[in-house]
């Protein structure tokens, strides 16, 4: 326990002074000043004079002892820790969407910038708290405030921060997650609080910040306000995208140490924690563990359930994958070349579906990508990625391919070395039956599409839940009714912009009539996965417009197709009751 204390502090330490922690600091530092009253008035008052909002009391002739600081630090580690781990359960049970907690700290946030300016308004805010006894109402609004921020604060994804997520996604969270969880959160506050504990210096020994007390606390204010709108609207995430990763080095190392990976591990539960022992694309077999055991799965195509234990003897290849993953797409022709080629001769290809996307939960919806994609093997789905999380895995695709006696060989993330993926496969196979024949290697004469180059588009997500891209007039709120938004008649390199009325969800945006969407690239192939009935026009300058029909579930048609990668715009639009959920690129 001791260790994974350790690793946690030391992973919440790294993330507390890396530049994703940078928009809260101007927000702790006035949120830890207190601006002080005249111990006369309060002694004649009882309650915060005029001018003292959310403020700790002084007792007159005493001097003063401002816990201000570890309050609001304390309400940051204690809602970050909760919502962290509980967040989805709890806004599930009360049937409350994603984004509320975030909304709710926003909201906080706002309020005390508005007590800042507004005394009257800052002893309404407290109100609550006079009604508890003293020893617990001073700074009990700290308190809250960093309540409000834990809900706000987004560290840096890190392996410590993963394997949190994972577990609080997955409701596997047992007592090596919270201890994971508190000690990074404490780790990640550290250096919060010594900024706080130096607002609340200041406030107290300047001279001039105490004759200029009220300005600064307006000041202060419209700080908090001003930060409250840039962290709605994302504004914060183009300065932090600016910014070099003077972290990144030691964030690699911690990832990269074996004792970390180790401890890692057994925090998302159990089965598994073997697999660290592998390389992920090493070219060499490797000795990496027992293959856990597929589980908790709902439904099994292409025949009855499969096992581990019933395929000993047998080389398995498990394929993880989502259908409207277009990297996913683009391997599956190599897994149904391998399957065509080796599995008589001993070869088990099994697909383990774990969504990335709601919609890819529906059992029709994966059917339908099943038998478009003629696959013929078993594919178990994984909706609760329970099988993803036993094989401690983060991508999509990814494979695992194991031994005939049950022992995982090799793990390769993403795509690409399909060669020596066979190369394996034949190794493997050779192994379990010294005098099997082989045919010739398959992997030159599969026709798929080929990995993007260098410099190509990342995958763009559409609606409010995933979308960092936007570019352009209006803004992804989910609402009942349809938005208005406006294209960007200069589309910046890698950016899209919709135009017209969009119904904005928490995966997709579906279309009105005339509604658009402009799309600044640099690939050779586009995709768009797409749902519902309708058409999309797609129109790119010098080039002949093109209608694409879209019917059914969500599917991923595609708009380009060029020998090489090039610089484009596009502009599409769509006929009313299309719904858009991303753009991919090869």
């Amino acid at each position: 326990m001791l260790t994974l204390a350790l690793i946690g502090l030391l992973g919440g330490l790294i993330t507390g002074v890396s530049p994703c922690v940078l928009p809260m600091l101007p927000i702790i530092f006035f949120a830890g000043t207190s601006t002080k009253t005249p111990a006369k008035a309060q002694a004649k008052t009882g309650t915060p004079a005029d001018g003292d909002v959310l403020v700790e009391e002084l007792e007159v002739g005493k001097p003063p002892r401002d816990f201000r600081p570890l309050k609001i630090i304390a309400g940051i580690v204690v809602s970050f820790s909760l919502f962290t781990l509980a967040g989805s359960v709890i806004l599930s049970a009360l049937g409350l969407p994603d984004d509320f907690l975030r909304w709710g700290g926003l909201t906080i946030l706002t309020l005390v910038g508005l007590g800042l300016i507004f005394p009257a308004l800052g002893h309404w805010i407290e109100k609550p708290f006079y009604r508890l006894p003293k020893i617990n109402r001073n700074n009990n609004g700290a308190f809250v405030l960093g309540l409000g921020l834990g809900t706000l604060y987004v560290p840096c994804a890190g392996p410590v921060l993963a394997a949190i997520t994972v577990a609080g996604a997955t409701g596997n969270v047992g007592w090596r997650t919270v201890v994971l969880t508190v000690s990074f959160a404490m780790g990640a506050a550290l250096p919060l609080l010594i900024f706080a504990s130096a607002g609340s210096r200041i406030s107290q020994r300047v001279k001039a910040y105490r004759d200029h007390a009220r300005g600064f606390r307006i000041g202060g204010g419209v700080v908090m306000i001003l930060l409250a709108v840039a962290l709605a609207f994302n504004v914060t995430d183009v300065i932090q995208r600016s910014l070099p990763s003077y972290t990144s080095g030691l964030e690699k190392k911690v990832a990269e140490n074996k004792t970390v990976q180790g401890a890692l591990a057994p925090a998302l539960g159990p089965g598994g924690e073997e697999l660290a022992k592998c390389t992920p694309g090493a070219a060499e077999l490797a000795s990496c563990g027992k293959a856990p055991e597929f589980t908790g799965t709902q439904k099994w195509f292409n025949g009855p359930p499969v096992t581990l234990a019933g395929l000993k003897g047998k080389v398995v290849l498990v394929d993880f994958w989502a259908y409207s993953c277009i990297n996913c797409q683009r391997a599956t022709p190599h897994l149904l070349a391998w399957d065509k080629a080796y599995k008589s001769l001993g070869l088990q290809i099994v697909g383990i579906h774990s969504p990335e996307f709601a919609f890819e939960k529906s059992a029709g919806n994966v059917q339908s990508a099943i038998t478009k994609e003629k696959i013929g093997y078993p594919v178990g789905q994984d909706n609760n990625l329970a099988t993803w999380t036993a094989y401690r895995n983060q991508y999509w695709p990814a494979k695992y391919l194991v031994d005939a006696e049950g022992t995982v060989r090799s793990i390769k993330f993403g795509e690409g070395s399909y060669g020596q993926t066979e190369n394996q496969i034949r190794e493997l196979l050779t192994a379990a039956n010294p005098g099997v024949k082989l045919p010739d290697p398959v992997d030159g004469t599969v026709e798929a599409d080929s990995v993007g180059a260098a410099g190509t588009t990342p995958e763009t997500y559409l609606a409010y839940s995933r979308s960092t891209n936007l570019n352009g007039t209006g803004k992804l709120v989910p609402r009942k009714t349809p938005t208005a938004f406006g294209l960007n008649p200069a589309q910046p390199d890698d950016t899209y912009s919709l135009g017209g009325n969009w119904l904005v969800g928490p995966q997709d945006v579906t279309s009105s009539k005339g509604s658009q969407a402009r799309l600044n690239f640099n690939a050779a192939k586009v995709y768009h996965v797409l749902s519902g009935k309708g058409t999309v026009t797609v129109s790119i300058p010098g080039e002949p417009d093109r209608t694409v029909q879209v019917s059914g579930t969500p599917n991923a048609y595609q708009l380009v197709d060029k020998p090489t990668q090039e610089r484009k715009t596009m502009t599409l639009t769509y006929s009313s009751g299309v719904s858009a959920f991303t753009f991919s690129f090869g």
